[in-house]
C-alpha cells in the first residue's frame, strides 16, 4: 500500500491560514444602524449543511439584537421547528416547481417589500440568483451571496444545475459582498469569474454541545447496529451521490477487510447511487461486513457509534461539517485533501489524496491501530477554531459593513 500523506502540502497550510487567521482581520464591524434588519434566502429548510448553518445564523442573529426574517421556496423541513417561536419570523414564498419563476419572482418582491431588510443573505445558488433578480425592484438593500462548495464537476449533474451556475457565475457582480465558507470555494468562485476583491471567507460553526462524546449515546447506537465490543467501526455520513466517494471507501473497505475481521463499514445517508453502491459491495465481496445505514436525523448519535470517521469526497467540498462534526465527537478521522478539509483537520487526523483507495485503506488500519477512546485534541480544535459564535460574529461585522448606507438611512 501507498504511503498516507501525514504532513500538509504547502497549499494546504496557505489554506489553513487564510481560514483560520487573514480573514477575520476581514470582518472588522462598522457602525450601522440598529437593529439591523436581515433576510435570509434559501431554497428549503430541509436536513443539510447549509440548511443548518443558516438556522445557526439566525438564532445568533436574533440573539444579537437583529431583526430576522427567514424566507424559503418550499414551505417543508424538518428544520423548520427549530426556528419556531424563537422571535425569527418565517416567510413561506410556496415556489410551486422548476418552472414557477414569474409569479414566484413576484411574490419574493412582495416579501422584500414588506420585510424592507436593510441586507438580504442568500445560500446557495438558485436563491443567489433571485435575490440578484429581484433587487431592482425593491426597496435598495445589500446584497450578500454565500458559496458553499469547490470545485464542483458540474458534468456529472443535470443541465439544469449547469445552467444554473452559469446564470449565478454571470450574475455575480450584481452582489456587494461574496461570503464563501471555505478558502478553497473563495479560489473556486474566482476561477469561475466572481469578483475577487468582494469575497470573504466565513467557516462554518459546529454546534459543539450537541456534537460531543456521549458514552450512553454509544451504547445505544452499537447495540442498534449489531456491533459487538471488540468491533471496531469505520463510517462515512454523507449522502450516496458521486462526490462523496462511496466507491473509493468501499475498494478500501475490501483492502482493509482482508487484514481485519473485527472492522465494520458503515455507510449513513441516503440518496440515487444507493442500489449501485450495494451492488458494488456485493462485487467486491464485502456485502456482509457493509451496512448501508440510510439517512439520520440524529447525526450526533451515528457518530457517537463509530470509532473512525471517513470522508472519502472526490470533488465539491468546502467545508465540510461532517468531518468537524466528528471531531467534535472526538473521533479519529481519515479526509481526502478536498476542499478546505486539511485546515479543519489541522494535525489531528490522517489526510491522503482524493480518489486514492490504497491510501485510504492504510490509513483506515493506522488509525484502527491508535489506541481506543474519543480524542481530546481534535475536539479542542472544533471548539476553538470553529465554534458558531466566532461564525455569527464574523457574519454580522460583514452584515453590517454591506449594509452600509441602506442601516444609516433606512428609517427603522
Amino acid at each position: 500500500m501507498v504511503a498516507v500523506a501525514r504532513n500538509r502540502t504547502e497549499g494546504s497550510r496557505r489554506t489553513r491560514h487564510s481560514i483560520l487567521g487573514e480573514d477575520r482581520d476581514r470582518a472588522a464591524p462598522e457602525a450601522v444602524g440598529r437593529p439591523l434588519r436581515v433576510l435570509l434566502l434559501i431554497r428549503s429548510l430541509g436536513l443539510g449543511g447549509a440548511e443548518r448553518q443558516l438556522v445557526h445564523l439566525a438564532l445568533g442573529l436574533a440573539q444579537r439584537g437583529c431583526r430576522v426574517s427567514v424566507a424559503f421556496f418550499y414551505g417543508a423541513g424538518p428544520l423548520l421547528s427549530a426556528l419556531e417561536g424563537s422571535g425569527v419570523r418565517l416567510v413561506d414564498l410556496r415556489k410551486r416547481g422548476r418552472w414557477d419563476v414569474v409569479r414566484f419572482s413576484r411574490r419574493l418582491r412582495d416579501c422584500v417589500r414588506r420585510e424592507r431588510p436593510h441586507v438580504i443573505y442568500s445560500f446557495l445558488g438558485g436563491a443567489n440568483v433571485f435575490a440578484a433578480l429581484v433587487r431592482p425592484f425593491t426597496p435598495k438593500f445589500g446584497l450578500v451571496w454565500s458559496v458553499r462548495a469547490s470545485d464542483m464537476d458540474l458534468s456529472r449533474y443535470s443541465w439544469a444545475h449547469r445552467l444554473g451556475y452559469a446564470l449565478e457565475c454571470s450574475l455575480s457582480r450584481s452582489a456587494d459582498l461574496i461570503i464563501a465558507n471555505s478558502a478553497a470555494g473563495r479560489q473556486f468562485a474566482e476561477s469561475n469569474g466572481f469578483p475577487s476583491q468582494r469575497i470573504a471567507v466565513v467557516p462554518n460553526g459546529i454546534d459543539t454541545g450537541r456534537f460531543h462524546p456521549d458514552p450512553l449515546v454509544r451504547t445505544a447506537q452499537r447495540k442498534a447496529w449489531g456491533l459487538m465490543d471488540d468491533e471496531v467501526a469505520v463510517g462515512i455520513l454523507a449522502r450516496l451521490d458521486p462526490m462523496k466517494g462511496h466507491d473509493c471507501f468501499l475498494e478500501a473497505a475490501k483492502r482493509v477487510a482482508a487484514v481485519r475481521p473485527d472492522l465494520r463499514f458503515f455507510c449513513i445517508g441516503e440518496g440515487p447511487e444507493k442500489g449501485r453502491l450495494e451492488a458494488l459491495a456485493a462485487e467486491l465481496g464485502i456485502s456482509p461486513r457493509v451496512h448501508f445505514a440510510g439517512r439520520t436525523d440524529e447525526p450526533a448519535m451515528a457518530l457517537n457509534g463509530l470509532d473512525i470517521f471517513c470522508s472519502a469526497s472526490l470533488w465539491g467540498e468546502g467545508f465540510s461539517n461532517s468531518v468537524a462534526e466528528a471531531m467534535a465527537c472526538g473521533l479519529r478521522c481519515v479526509v481526502t485533501d478536498v476542499g478546505d478539509s486539511a485546515a479543519i483537520l489541522g494535525d489531528e487526523g490522517m489526510l491522503v489524496p482524493a480518489g486514492d483507495a490504497a491510501a485510504l485503506a492504510k490509513a483506515i488500519l493506522d488509525q484502527a491501530d491508535a489506541p481506543p477512546g474519543p480524542s481530546d485534541g481534535a475536539r479542542r480544535r472544533i471548539a476553538e477554531n470553529f465554534s458558531i459564535d466566532r461564525m455569527v460574529d464574523s457574519t454580522l461585522a460583514l452584515l453590517e459593513r454591506s449594509a452600509g448606507e441602506v442601516c444609516s438611512t433606512t428609517p427603522g
